[in-house]
């Protein structure tokens, strides 16, 4: 395994690892944009395993709009828990 591969296994498991702790709190706290911020870090996982899938499992195949399709996405789930806990 070359580092490379290591670095996309890496970023995937930590925005894994984030959306779990969010979402982890969330059900503590019932903190609204705790869990918007969840749903956001679970769509950079897909997001981020795509980026693997692409590059490493599957490089015949192009998923450069999925990729782009999930990390938009999540920002906007983002943007969206952001606006509204504004309010």
């Amino acid at each position: 395994m070359t580092l490379a591969q290591v670095v996309y296994l890496l970023g995937a498991l930590t925005s894994c690892l984030c959306a779990v702790l969010l979402m982890r709190g969330y059900v503590r706290g019932k903190r609204a944009l705790l869990l918007w911020s969840s749903l956001c870090f679970s769509g950079l996982t897909v997001a981020n395993a795509l980026v693997f899938i692409d590059l490493v499992l599957l490089p015949q195949v192009d998923l450069f709009r999925y990729r782009l399709t999930a990390t938009a996405i999540s920002l906007v789930l983002l943007l969206y828990g952001l606006i509204w806990e504004s309010e």
